[in-house]
C-alpha cells in the first residue's frame, strides 16, 4: 500500500488539500483511508461531512478516520496501574478512576502513529493518505518512534533480558531490586510496534507532499519543511503551491500580490517539483470543491532517494557516505562522530544516526556539502581493517 505524508504550516490548507488528494485517489478506483491528527473536525467541514473517532465513509471508496487519543489514554493507563499494583501500594499511591484521566501532551500524536500503523497494515485500502499537523509538530511526530526506540535500548538493553532467571538472585547479592519481568515484556511491546510504525514512514511507497503558499514566508517555510524531513531521511516529492491567483487582472492590489507569488513560483521551480493549485475564489467546502481542486494523481509511485548512500571504495581508499540534505547552509552544519554513532545537525534539526558496520572501522577524514548534499569521508583505520599479506 502506498502512503502520502502531507503537511504545511498553519493556515496553508493542507488539511483541504490531503482531503482533495484523497477525494481524487477513490474517484480514480484506489480504496483510500484519510486519516487526520486534527483535534477540531476541520477535516469533516472541508469534507461536508463529520468524521470521528471510528472510520467513516465520507465518499465511495473513501474512509476518513480521526482517532481519538482519550478513550485509548485512558485504556493504557489504566492497564499500567493493573501492572504496577504492587509499587503503588507500597508508595501508598491512589489509584485514578479512568473516569478522571484526560489525555497528557503527547497522547494524540502516540493515536496518530498507532492509526498509522493499524491503517499501514490493512489489506482494506490500496493507498492511506496521512493530514500530519503543522510542520514543526509533523516533524516531531516522523522523529518520536526512532527516538523512543533508542531511549528504549538504551535503558532496557535486550541483552540483559537474557539473564532473567537469574535475576533474583542478583537482586539479593546487590542488594536491590531488579527489574520486574513484565517491564521487561512491556518494552518489547513497544519496540515492536515503535518498529511497525518506522517501517511505514521508511518505506519506500511513503512519500511527502509539503504544502505552502507562494511568497516570502511560504519560501522560508517550505525550505525548513524540505531540509527537516531530509534530516529524518523523507523525501519531498512535491511541493503544492497552494492558493495561486490568476496573473489576468485589472486589479492593482490583486496583481502585484499574483505577481510576488508568481516570482516565488519560479524560484521554486529551481530546486523543487511544484505544483500548482489555484485559488478558488472561496474556501472550498464539501465534495463538489475539493473535486475541482486540480491536485497531483496518486496512480504512479515515484522512486524513494535513499538516505544515506555509501560510495564504493574510492581509488585514494577512502569511503564516502551521501547524505541528501536539500535546503541545509554551511553555516547551519555540524557533524558528531561519537562511538559507533553520527550526530547530523541542521540548524533546528537533529538526528543521531547509526554508522554501517564498514565505517565503525573508519575514522572521518572530512566532509562537505555541495548542491544539496552532505558528503562525509572515512578513511579505514589500519588497527581494526584485515591487514592483507
Amino acid at each position: 500500500m502506498r502512503t502520502i505524508l502531507i503537511t504545511g504550516s498553519g493556515g496553508t490548507g493542507r488539511t483541504t488539500l490531503a482531503a482533495a488528494t484523497a477525494l481524487k485517489a477513490a474517484g480514480e478506483g484506489t480504496r483510500t483511508l484519510l486519516l487526520s491528527a486534527d483535534r477540531t473536525d476541520t477535516l469533516g467541514a472541508a469534507l461536508g461531512t463529520r468524521t470521528g473517532a471510528e472510520p467513516v465513509e465520507a465518499a465511495p471508496g473513501l474512509t476518513t478516520w480521526r482517532p481519538d487519543a482519550t478513550e485509548r489514554f485512558r485504556e493504557d493507563l489504566t492497564a499500567f496501574q493493573e501492572r504496577a499494583t504492587t509499587a503503588l501500594d507500597l508508595l501508598g499511591a491512589a489509584r485514578l478512576d479512568a473516569e478522571e484521566l484526560t489525555p497528557l501532551p503527547g497522547a494524540e500524536e502516540l493515536a496518530l502513529l498507532r492509526a498509522l500503523r493499524d491503517a499501514a497494515t490493512s489489506d482494506t485500502y490500496g493507498l492511506l493518505v496521512v493530514d500530519l499537523p503543522p510542520t514543526p509538530q509533523a516533524l516531531a511526530l516522523l522523529a518520536l518512534p526512532e527516538e523512543l526506540r533508542r531511549y528504549l535500548r538504551r535503558l532496557l538493553p535486550a541483552e540483559r533480558q537474557a539473564a532473567r532467571a537469574l535475576r533474583p538472585v542478583l537482586g539479593r547479592l546487590a542488594g536491590v531490586p531488579m527489574p520486574a519481568e513484565w517491564l521487561y515484556e512491556t518494552a518489547a511491546r513497544w519496540d515492536v510496534d515503535l518498529a511497525a510504525v518506522t517501517s511505514v514512514v521508511e518505506d519506500r511507497a511513503t512519500t511527502v507532499r509539503v504544502v505552502a503558499e507562494p511568497g516570502p514566508a511560504g519560501t522560508d517555510a517550505a525550505r525548513t519543511a524540505v531540509t527537516g524531513l531530509a534530516v529524518r531521511g523523507l523525501r519531498v516529492e512535491t511541493l503544492l503551491a497552494n492558493r495561486v491567483l490568476p496573473t489576468a487582472t485589472q486589479d492593482t492590489w490583486l496583481g502585484a500580490l499574483a505577481a510576488q507569488q508568481h516570482k516565488a513560483l519560479d524560484e521554486w521551480r529551481e530546486t523543487y517539483a511544484v505544483h500548482e493549485v489555484p485559488h478558488l475564489g472561496r474556501d472550498p467546502r464539501g465534495t463538489d470543491d475539493l473535486g475541482a481542486l486540480p491536485v497531483p494523481g496518486v496512480n504512479e509511485t515515484p522512486p524513494p532517494v535513499e538516505w544515506p548512500v555509501l560510495d564504493h571504495l574510492a581509488e585514494d581508499g577512502v569511503l564516502v557516505w551521501h547524505i541528501p540534505l536539500p535546503g541545509a547552509i554551511r553555516e547551519e552544519l555540524d557533524l558528531i562522530r561519537r562511538g559507533d554513532e553520527l550526530v547530523v545537525t541542521v540548524g533546528q534539526f537533529r538526528r543521531i544516526v547509526p554508522l554501517p558496520s564498514a565505517l565503525r572501522r573508519c575514522a572521518v577524514d572530512g566532509a562537505a556539502l555541495r548542491d544539496g548534499e552532505l558528503r562525509i569521508r572515512f578513511a579505514p583505520d589500519p588497527d581494526l581493517w584485515p591487514r592483507t599479506r
